[in-house]
């Protein structure tokens, strides 16, 4: 699997809302890094963060406007979107993955905090 199918498979798992799956494509140690907080390190503890922010979804859509892969680095520009009561919570982010034998072993998201939170408050106190 290239680095590439890798991310894409990620991401396709992450907008079924399938967390189990979606880790499966990460490594045991990954390291998980939105950039505005602290790092986030195990596939387990990655699990845990997925499921709380997709929770309350009902819909995700994770829209890759550009994606480029450099050896083992995949980097790609999205949009990602997430169906939260009347609306749909929409945030630009920066996404970088390493892969190396078929697993994710860091992935880092470059995002606006405050836009995200703002987004998610306004739409779940409706």
């Amino acid at each position: 699997m290239t680095p590439i199918h890798c991310v894409n498979e990620f991401i396709a798992a992450i907008e079924q809302r399938d967390v189990d799956h979606a880790i499966s494509f990460l490594h045991d140690e990954i390291s998980y890094e939105n950039m505005p907080m602290s790092p986030i390190v195990g596939r387990q503890a990655v699990a845990d963060v997925l499921n709380g922010f997709l929770a309350p979804a009902r819909e995700v859509q994770w829209v890759v406007s550009r994606q480029w892969a450099v050896d083992d680095v995949v980097i790609n520009e999205r949009l990602d979107r997430f169906k939260l009561g009347s609306g749909w919570l929409e945030l630009p982010v920066a996404g970088f993955f390493h892969v190396v034998d078929d697993r994710i072993t860091v992935w880092r998201d470059y995002f606006d905090l405050s836009s995200y939170m703002n987004q998610f408050n306004a739409l779940t106190n409706d």
